[in-house]
């Protein structure tokens, strides 16, 4: 098969005799069509594993010439289920980043804004929402999307309960009020806020496909922490008023994330891929 190269067989020695192992060089461009060739043969899906291997050295192109380089739609497809979920490090992760949010809006520190956007994974489960609703999957899409909701919720509870403590303990400035945040202006719609959330929507996809997601997470999150830490510090001080420019803010921003990522994810799925086939 084009694209799959360095095939070697030999014998598993840690089962039963008489059993083979194959191993083989495989370009992503062709991981879909492989699968489909192993499920074809009547292999189970607990008898084989595809893992990407990052290269290090320069590598001259393939059988097909391109290398490592492409799009497996086999691979989006894992990344997507492993992220549908809201496990404990996710809910760890986003809560840490609602503490450093909240912190900012209130001392007005773009800093930590920028910190929390960093820890913040919530990238993930709105890749996750886009691959379920490009594949059809409603079981993964709603999966990622509850886990995604669940992860603003608790930004917004951490940050109204945060800031509700400080400002019972005395430790806000008497007369605190959250619109005199210098943060105040990225809970306004605007042009600005259409534009940021939708390039962000296609990078979002972008760098989920190619494994950079942790790179490109800060960039994503400036449309998903500053809103929701907002309007949870809103929340714990008493400007319940404040509160609606950052709930449509938000809502703008994931709607518009999930809008161009599946348009993005749709492209590369669809369009004839550099080996001139479809995945």
């Amino acid at each position: 098969m084009d694209g799959v190269r360095r095939v070697v067989r030999q014998p598993d020695e840690s089962r039963e005799a008489g059993q083979t192992v194959f191993f083989a060089d495989i370009e992503p461009a062709a991981a879909d069509r492989l699968v489909e060739e192993i499920a074809a043969m009547g292999i189970s899906v607990e008898d084989y594993l595809l893992t990407r291997i990052e290269v290090v050295a320069p590598q001259r192109g393939g059988l097909s010439g391109h290398g490592v380089e492409g799009f497996a739609w086999v691979e989006v497809m894992g990344q997507a289920r492993a992220n549908s979920r809201p496990l404990a490090r996710y809910l760890a992760l986003i809560n840490v980043a609602a503490v450093i949010a909240a912190v900012g809006v209130i001392v007005s520190s773009g800093i930590l804004i920028v910190g929390a956007m960093a820890v913040s994974p919530d990238l993930l489960p709105i890749c996750a929402t886009c691959v379920g609703l490009v594949a059809g999957r409603r079981s993964l899409a709603s999966r990622a999307f509850a886990t995604l909701i669940i992860g603003m919720v608790a930004v917004v509870v951490t940050a109204a309960v945060l800031s509700a403590l400080l400002n019972w303990t005395g430790i806000l400035p008497d007369g605190f009020r959250v619109e005199q945040s210098s943060l105040h202006s990225l809970v306004h719609l605007d042009y600005s806020t259409v534009l940021v959330a939708a390039a962000a929507g296609v990078a979002a996809m972008l760098s989920f496909e190619s494994g950079a997601a942790q790179a490109v997470g800060v960039a994503i999150s400036v449309t998903t922490m500053p809103a929701s830490a907002y309007l949870g510090v809103a929340l714990g001080t008493g400007g319940i008023d404040k509160a609606g420019s950052a709930v449509l803010v938000l809502a703008v921003n994931i709607v518009l994330l999930i809008a161009t990522g599946s348009l993005t994810l749709l492209a590369q799925r669809y369009l004839p891929n550099r080996s001139g086939a479809p995945v």
